[in-house]
């Protein structure tokens, strides 16, 4: 894969478990920092913009204030969620396995400024090079003066553990995450009670994305104006994407957010395949409304993509060229989605069977009209009909594509 030297993925910081080398990088300098003002870290995080980057877009200093406000909690968690098992996601497993220091300092500081003492690697258990670099790393973390000086300001030790996820893709959502750490079924909780005031063994506990902390220790090193500046325009930061699809340079890419949906694909993705034309691409992954050429110089920022009615998501992008069924790629995601449902949900697990079945009728040329029909519908009644996101997922590409699209619909119908 081919990286842009940007912060996160920045040729220095990719240097594996070697605490020594991280720190002749830095000087941990923003966890020195942070313990030189630990009542400024979320004042400072909340100034530079920081939002998360797994998906939601959520003002990260507002999920650390649930946290930090409540006094005399026994146990506080961070699950630094790394579960990334969606289609064209793959930024998580990078950082995990050639950044981990980047990793740990921020969860670190993250824990000064919310008093969270029991940190959790949250991971893919397919990673078995990210699992094995991120022990090393924690090892040595162990072992350093200022893992003690962490400790002593919280006044309790601080943990950490690895935790391979279930494999399941629906253990990403955070109370699920939540079940899993209890040794339990990925099944997501009802809402509310919110993670920050009843999660892992009914104590507060804080979910950020593996890419959301990663950036901390860098905003705590160099300023607010410094990690603003790195977006372009009113954007702020940067974003790592999972550029694939029929693009010449598939790979990871940390660019600065705000960058056009054109230039990521065009000038870093190399353009797409030898003879082939964009048609489309499915942003953050599957689980989001498709974009098309009419949206190519809509900024990569997780307002101006709202705006197209689409979200960032995890940043993954899939480029499909003109000549790809749409009504096939459209099917095997929410294939993907009846398969990964918990069944907790009868509304999930039998409306995504239903959408796929109907879709691979369609697809196989065995669809009628009263199938369209059937689709359309679905779109009306699912929506918001689970506990969790997965069904809004499949209903978002579902409706996206047959407003994108319908001429491919209606053409691939038996009578």
């Amino acid at each position: 894969m081919e990286y842009l030297n940007q912060v996160l993925l920045h040729e220095k910081t990719r240097i594996g478990a070697d605490l020594e080398a991280w720190q002749a990088y830095t000087g941990s300098e923003g966890l020195e920092n942070a313990l030189k003002n630990v009542d400024s870290i979320i004042t400072i995080i909340k100034e530079a913009g920081l939002r998360g980057l797994g998906g939601s877009g959520f003002p990260t200093y507002r999920k650390w204030e649930a946290i930090a406000t409540q006094k005399n909690v026994k146990e506080k968690y961070l699950i630094c969620n790394g579960n990334e098992d969606e289609p064209g996601t793959f930024k998580d497993s990078i950082l995990l396995e050639e950044t981990p220091h980047q990793l740990i300092e921020g969860a670190m500081i993250t824990a000064l400024a919310t008093g969270v003492n029991r940190i959790i690697f949250y991971t893919n258990p397919d990673l078995s090079d990210a699992i094995t670099a991120m022990k090393i790393a924690i090892k040595q973390w162990e072992e350093s003066e200022l893992y003690f000086k962490v400790s002593d300001y919280i006044k309790q030790p601080l943990t950490f553990s690895i935790l391979p996820t279930s494999g399941h893709y629906i253990g990403g959502e955070e109370t699920a995450a939540i079940e899993t750490v209890e040794g339990k079924f990925p099944f997501p909780r009802r809402k509310p009670p919110f993670p920050a005031r009843y999660g892992v063994h009914g104590y507060p506990t804080l979910i950020n994305n593996i890419e959301t902390l990663c950036n901390i220790s860098h905003i705590l090193k160099n300023g607010v104006k410094w990690y603003q500046d790195l977006g372009i325009g009113s954007a702020l930061g940067t974003k790592i994407y999972s550029l694939s699809g029929d693009i010449l340079n598939p790979g990871v890419y940390e660019l600065p957010m705000g960058i056009s949906l054109s230039d990521l694909i065009n000038e870093y993705g190399g353009g797409m395949l030898v003879d082939k034309k964009f048609k489309a691409v499915f942003t953050g992954g599957p689980s989001n409304t498709i974009l098309t050429a009419k949206d190519l110089d809509v900024s990569l920022d997780f307002d101006s993509v709202a705006e197209r009615r689409s979200s960032l998501g995890t940043g993954a992008m899939i480029v499909i060229s003109e000549g790809t069924g749409i009504v096939k790629r459209v099917a095997e995601y929410v294939n993907f989605f009846a398969h990964s449902s918990c069944g907790q949900c009868p509304s999930c697990k039998t409306g995504t069977y239903y959408i796929a079945m109907l879709l691979n009728k369609i697809d196989t040329g065995q669809g009628r009209c009263s199938d369209l029909d059937a689709l359309i519908n679905l779109c009306e009644i699912l929506p918001n009909s689970g506990r969790c996101a997965l069904i809004n997922g499949a209903v978002k590409v579902l409706e996206s594509s047959l407003y994108h699209f319908m001429p491919e619909y209606e053409q691939s119908l038996n009578g």
